[in-house]
């Protein structure tokens, strides 16, 4: 038994049908799903520390559990862009998606070019990384430059009109991320979810709304 092998049998004796069952509530994709819990998905990884071998192999099986503890054991050091657009490629849930840029991709040097590149593509999920990539940057890198989340807010207003749930969700998470950092990123925050409340488009009333909702009363 290979190391890939060992460790899907370790997830397999973790799984819990009627966990397995209840994913669809949460709307995760549980076609390629054990019913893993997150929590004993992160216990596995702490066990297993940074393997980034392992991390590919696991990632190549397509099970959903072994994708999000790929993210968690995969080096950043190792990551490539072209690594990133293939791992993207992959997503068809949600939850991996939150996974690998939180766990992941935020953490690499590329993060906020592909966060840029990402976030003007069609399909859903990679849309969606692009925007959950610049709310997991302002959150783990403390030292980035106010300038850097400045630029990322014209995106957000240009792409407010996508109605989509899991791209108008993460657009708005960027933008409340990003203006809790401090008080200048917060003012431009405020002022970007005014422009965006101007918009047309349903998905960008909610978007405003939900992060004025927060950024003014913190």
């Amino acid at each position: 038994m290979n190391a890939v092998q060992f460790v899907i049998e370790q997830l397999k004796e973790k799984a819990d049908a009627a966990y397995l069952k209840g994913m669809a509530r949460f709307g995760i994709d549980s076609s390629k799903a054990l019913g893993v819990r997150l929590p004993e998905i992160r216990k596995l990884a702490k066990t297993i520390k940074k393997d980034h071998a392992l991390a590919l192999g696991l990632w190549d099986t397509q099970i959903h559990e072994a994708r999000m503890l790929a993210s968690m054991i995969a080096d950043p050091k190792q990551v490539t862009p072209q690594l990133m657009d293939k791992w993207v490629s992959d997503f068809y849930s949600w939850d991996i998606c939150d996974q690998v840029c939180g766990n992941l991709f935020d953490r690499t040097p590329f993060a906020i070019d592909k966060a840029i590149e990402y976030s003007s593509h069609e399909e859903e999920f990679v849309k969606r990384a692009g925007f959950v990539l610049m709310a997991e940057y302002a959150i783990h890198n403390k030292t980035a430059p106010d300038e850097v989340f400045i630029s990322l807010f014209p995106i957000m207003e240009r792409e407010a009109w996508d109605n989509r749930n899991f791209v108008k969700k993460a657009v708005n998470w960027a933008l409340r991320q990003i203006g809790k950092r401090n008080i200048i990123l917060k003012v431009k925050a405020i002022d970007t979810a005014r422009n965006i409340y101007n918009q047309p488009a349903k998905s960008a009333k909610w978007i405003a709304n939900n992060a004025l909702n927060e950024l003014i009363s913190k």
